[in-house]
């Protein structure tokens, strides 16, 4: 695998800006941290099984807004009950398996070894260019890079920080450029909530759709409009030093546990 690399945003305004460093002051601190303690065999020099979950988690911690990074620790960046969930049901559905994705990055690497066909999309053409020869490498991989122009009316918008004023309709959309239904519809990017209302109808019978921080109260307003069955998986989460919470939606319950 290449060099690791962070996740850089297109967040330029000051409370953007801000936030940015907090989290790259805090990133930097992690990693470094990270490599003292393996230097001192407190830490292994490579990922635990994850089924050793608070030292998978505690390892974890040293690869923070490193995406590529985070793909080694063979997780996605959702809580570990979640992945848990989510494994067990993949392994239980019948194949092939198709996956439509709104945000790439490590969860694309482990769905690609249990999925048959995903189709990802990225809006940030400078996260793009640094996944796009990686995901490269994975033949079951179909890796969309769709911008959001700037705009002072979007069609479609997003409440992030820095985000406002861009427009993500081509980008929500880039699921009706691809044929077909999804078992997987996973929602981790931008316009989450356009996104969920767009994905219910490609869902295949008895498909999921995950939809990561989904403790945010747009997205808890969001999933309650959806009309879908939530079953919410909070906890630990590889990288985060909070529980954070990811849920799994159905349109009837599929049994996950």
């Amino acid at each position: 695998m290449a060099a690791r690399q962070r996740r850089t945003t297109a967040d330029t305004s000051p409370r953007g800006t801000l936030a940015w460093r907090a989290k790259s002051a805090y990133a930097k601190s992690a990693r470094g941290a990270g490599a003292i303690l393996i230097r001192l065999h407190v830490l292994p020099s490579s990922p635990p099984p994850g089924d050793r979950r608070i030292r998978h988690w505690l390892f974890s911690l040293t690869r923070i807004h490193d995406s590529l990074g985070m793909a080694e620790l063979g997780v996605p960046w959702w809580t570990y009950r979640s992945i848990d969930a989510v494994d067990g049901w993949l392994s239980a559905r019948s194949k092939p398996i198709r996956v439509f994705e709104y945000g790439s990055g490590a969860s694309t690497f482990w769905l690609s070894a249990r999925a048959d066909e995903i189709f990802s999309v990225e809006h940030h053409r400078g996260f793009a260019d640094m996944m796009r020869p990686e995901l490269a490498k994975l033949k079951n991989v179909t890796f969309l890079q769709v911008d959001a122009p700037a705009s002072e009316a979007p069609r479609i918008g997003s409440a992030k920080i820095g985000s406002e004023h861009l427009d993500f309709y081509d980008y929500v959309h880039a699921i009706d450029t691809v044929e077909g239904d999804f078992d997987v519809v996973v929602v981790d990017g931008r316009a989450r909530e356009a996104c969920l209302r767009i994905a219910v109808d490609r869902l295949a019978p008895g498909g999921v759709i995950i939809f990561d921080n989904s403790h945010r109260k747009r997205y808890v307003d969001a999933i309650a409009a959806s009309g879908l069955t939530e079953r919410i998986y909070g906890g630990l989460t590889p990288t985060l030093p909070y529980p954070d919470r990811t849920s799994l939606l159905t349109k009837s319950d599929p049994g996950v546990a």
